[in-house]
This record gives C-alpha cells, sequence and structure tokens, in this order.
C-alpha cells in the first residue's frame, strides 16, 4: 500500500513517517509540508528512500499516486489535504484537529458520492479509543457525567476532538443535550483525559495518558491498513478495532 504523510515534517508527521517506513505492509512515498524538500528520508533521517517532501497537495498527489495519505497539518489546511485526495479516490486519514461539525458534514457527502473511505481519528491511542468504548457503555449507568482533557501548551484547540467525540457519544447513548468538558493547557503535558462519571454514592473514573507520541503509532497504522475497506467516512479509531466477540 503506498502511503504519503501531509505534515511529514511536524512532531506527528515524523513518528508517522517513520513507522510507515518500518511497516512491511506499507510503502511511503512521500510527503506534504509548507517548504519543498529533495529527499523525505534525509529530511526526517530515514535510512531508505521514501520520496520528496512537496509544499503543493496537488503535485504531491499526481507524482507519489498514494492510496492513502495521513494528515497531520493544520486547520483549514486539512480540508484542502482531504477534500482533493476524496477527490483522486485517494483515502485520507486524518489526524489533524479543528474540523467543525459542517465540515464533517460536508466531507462525509463527498465520500458518499465516490464511494471512498476516509477516517477523521482525534486519538490515535488505542488506550483512548477504548476509553471512549467504556464511556460510553458507563453512560448508561450514571446519571452525571463531566470531561477534563489536559494537553501539553501548544495544543491550539480547546476542547480536543477526543473530547468533543467522547461527549457525543456520552450524550447520544444517554440522550443528554450536552456533557460538560474542561480543557487545560500546561506545558510538560502530552495527552490525558478523564471522564468521570456520577451516580449516587459512587464516582467512575475513566482515564487515558498518552506519554510519548509513539503511542497513537499502532493506532495510525491501524487505520490505514483498514481504510481502504471503507466507502464512506468513519470518525474514530473505534471503526478499526475489533469488538471482542465475549
Amino acid at each position: 500500500m503506498k502511503v504519503v504523510v501531509a505534515g511529514a515534517l511536524g512532531r506527528m508527521g515524523r513518528e508517522a513517517c517513520a513507522a510507515l517506513a518500518a511497516a512491511d505492509d506499507c510503502e511511503l512515498v512521500g510527503g506534504f509540508a509548507r517548504s519543498a524538500e529533495p529527499s523525505l528520508a534525509a529530511a526526517i533521517g530515514l535510512k531508505e528512500e521514501a520520496g520528496h517532501v512537496y509544499d503543493d497537495v496537488t503535485e504531491l498527489y499526481d507524482d507519489a499516486r498514494p492510496d492513502v495519505v495521513v494528515d497531520f497539518t493544520t486547520y483549514p489546511v486539512t480540508l484542502d489535504v482531504a477534500r482533493e485526495a476524496v477527490d483522486r479516490g485517494i483515502s485520507p486519514v486524518v489526524g489533524a484537529t479543528g474540523w467543525t461539525d459542517e465540515d464533517e458534514v460536508s466531507f462525509a457527502d463527498s465520500c458518499d458520492e465516490r464511494g471512498v473511505g476516509a477516517a477523521i481519528v482525534p486519538n490515535f491511542a488505542i488506550g483512548a479509543t477504548l476509553a471512549l468504548r467504556f464511556a460510553s457503555e458507563a453512560a448508561r449507568w450514571f446519571p452525571t457525567a463531566e470531561i477534563v482533557e489536559l494537553h501539553h501548551d501548544g495544543k491550539r484547540d480547546a476542547p480536543s476532538g477526543t473530547a468533543k467525540l467522547t461527549a457525543k457519544r456520552i450524550a447520544e447513548v444517554a440522550g443528554r443535550e450536552s456533557v460538560v468538558v474542561h480543557s487545560v493547557r500546561l506545558r510538560g503535558l502530552v495527552a490525558h483525559q478523564e471522564t468521570l462519571f456520577g451516580g449516587d454514592g459512587e464516582l467512575l473514573t475513566i482515564r487515558h495518558d498518552a506519554l510519548s507520541r509513539v503511542s497513537f503509532m499502532p493506532g495510525m497504522l491501524l487505520a490505514v491498513r483498514g481504510v481502504r475497506a471503507q466507502t464512506k467516512l468513519v470518525i474514530g479509531l473505534d471503526a478499526f478495532l475489533p469488538v471482542s466477540a465475549a
């Protein structure tokens, strides 16, 4: 499977490139960034060649002809990366944040029209995905819930995409209008979330801590490997994580 990375020279992009280059079933064939580079491998220290870094995403798609693009750009650039990909039959796996509900609805329509699989994944950590599942189940049993999400001080959006998705799932399951989210931005943090449920005489806390960006790579590869089997837009890594038969 031929894969390119948008935002290839950023912190998440570099981790993604290294993970894809090491995967036996993926071929890293290029990247997109603000400034072009003749060699992606040289730019980020890979041992084997991985194509060029382009500063124009259409040129990247024209030359590399990927099956999948992993997107770690910023809003609103991410919209162009994903929309252009779907127009060409390329499946985007979007890790960029900032998408509005209207953006997602419009993009889902484009995916449906073309029958192209795509994914918007607020959090690639498998532990965070399981925490989301557990929170959805707990929402059936507890009358009150709130979310505290904590991230590094360089994160631009608040609340985080993970917190917004968790709040949305809880509200849907519990039939609530909304769930309160508290955002913390502090230097030294990476990505952390607590979902707190309160009942009569008891408190349930579901917490996930991402201590390194390496924790996101197994989930990113899971989405890359599964997105081509989709024919529509899916939200969250949960779509690619098998449900236990138990």
